[in-house]
């Protein structure tokens, strides 16, 4: 998972820099994922972001060693359609409007975007993946849980192939979303999911997110990976210490 984007979060209004309005990552170049504006400067940021730096529970992270549990099982209901897409200048990003939810026990969220990492931010036994989706969920209270799915190199997908083909190719202010993009057929059909506390994975990097990766992956076609490589070659963060954070697998 910009100044901008922390003072929403802090408002209850939005979460996290790839949630930001198109034409957010020129009004803010002061950040990225190489050289002087590369990770291990994003503390310097602004004052929001120096949780970046200094923080704790930051992500992403490896997982390896986890403690199973009896996690409520993840009852999504996405059934709505995508409202736009946007190149933000960081990702590709689908937004959607009210209708799609996200029910973990009594905890009840709502969808507001997804978007992808390349390569993958989390690992799993020190196993990086081509690339990886966050799902952002957003409840009532402002707080957020963000559903991770590992993407591997395989089988042809359509709904990322349609994301691909109707990607915008330059940073800009967002299109309507093709009807085609269906979230539901990026997630694998297994649901065990990894569960555990940590933040945002771009400035301010706030520690709010509850993650929630799906132990298995999904595959797109090497040609897709390739095709959003081109655009964003690198727009992963670095792994982060875990400090002694637990790590839940479900059943």
């Amino acid at each position: 998972m910009h100044r901008r984007d922390a003072l929403k979060l802090l408002g209850g209004l939005a979460l996290c820099p790839v949630c930001a309005p198109a034409g957010f990552a020129a009004d803010h170049p002061h950040w990225g994922y190489e050289g002087e504006a590369g990770p291990a400067k994003w503390g310097d940021v602004d004052a929001a972001s120096k949780v970046c730096s200094i923080g704790s529970q930051q992500s992403p992270i490896d997982i390896g060693g986890t403690l199973k549990a009896q996690l409520a099982p993840l009852n999504l209901a996405w059934s709505k359609k995508p409202d736009t897409i946007v190149n933000n200048g960081h990702t590709i990003q689908v937004n959607f409007g009210e209708g799609n939810t996200l029910k973990v026990g009594n905890d009840n969220y709502t969808l507001l975007q997804f978007h992808v990492h390349h390569p993958s931010e989390h690992k799993i036994g020190g196993k990086s993946f081509p690339m990886e989706a966050h799902f952002v969920h957003r409840n009532a209270a402002g707080n957020l849980a963000v559903v991770g799915v590992l993407i591997a190199a395989g089988k042809p997908n359509t709904t990322f192939s349609k994301m691909i083909s109707t990607m915008p190719d330059k940073a800009g202010e967002p299109v309507k979303a093709d009807a085609a993009l269906d979230p539901n057929k990026l997630l694998p059909a297994k649901r065990s999911y990894y569960r555990y506390s940590g933040s945002l994975t771009t400035p301010p990097c706030s520690e709010v997110v509850n993650w929630l990766l799906l132990t298995d992956p999904i595959e797109v076609s090497k040609t897709d990976i390739d095709k959003f490589a081109k655009l964003y070659p690198m727009n992963a963060r670095p792994i982060q210490p875990e400090n002694r954070r637990f790590v839940l697998r479900s059943s």
